[in-house]
């Protein structure tokens, strides 16, 4: 019985061990689709990057800006999460068409600080405050709370 608890902790630790984030100031870390990402849609220069890894592979990584932007990329390099200062505006290569027309229209003074990717479609949120949801094909579902 001890050999097996004395097992388990050791494949424990090993699993918490390679589970570590870490820190790098090297854009050249990131996958070249988030540098490409990052150079075509960005002027700010990247203040640090955090790899997040689960399992021992790197699960995403959080690239925080010297403006204070954050975008949040895919192990692919793909964007999950973009999130600018309250006087900024997202890219707008980053934000599908219909998303912003539909912003434009119906939040014209509003600037669009904040978008995530999820599993079915967009969360959006605006400098007022206002959170709105949208499907995959950029169609406004609802304000959320």
């Amino acid at each position: 019985m001890k050999r097996i608890l004395f097992l388990l902790a050791l494949v424990t630790s090993m699993f918490v061990a390679s589970a570590r984030d870490s820190y790098s100031y090297d854009v050249n870390t990131l996958p070249v689709a988030a540098r490409t990402i990052l150079k075509s849609n960005f002027k700010a220069k990247v203040n640090h990057i955090k790899i997040d890894k689960g399992l021992g592979r790197v699960s995403e990584y959080d690239v925080v800006l010297t403006d204070g932007s954050e975008i949040t990329f895919d192990r692919a390099g793909n964007w999950k999460e973009v999130e600018v200062a309250r006087t900024s505006s997202v890219p707008k290569g980053l934000v599908p068409a219909a998303i912003a027309t539909y912003v434009k229209q119906n939040q014209s003074k509003a600037n669009i600080v904040g978008i995530e990717k999820e599993h079915r479609g967009y969360t959006v949120e605006l400098s007022n405050g206002i959170e709105m949801k949208f499907n995959s094909d950029g169609k406004f579902l609802r304000y959320d709370d």
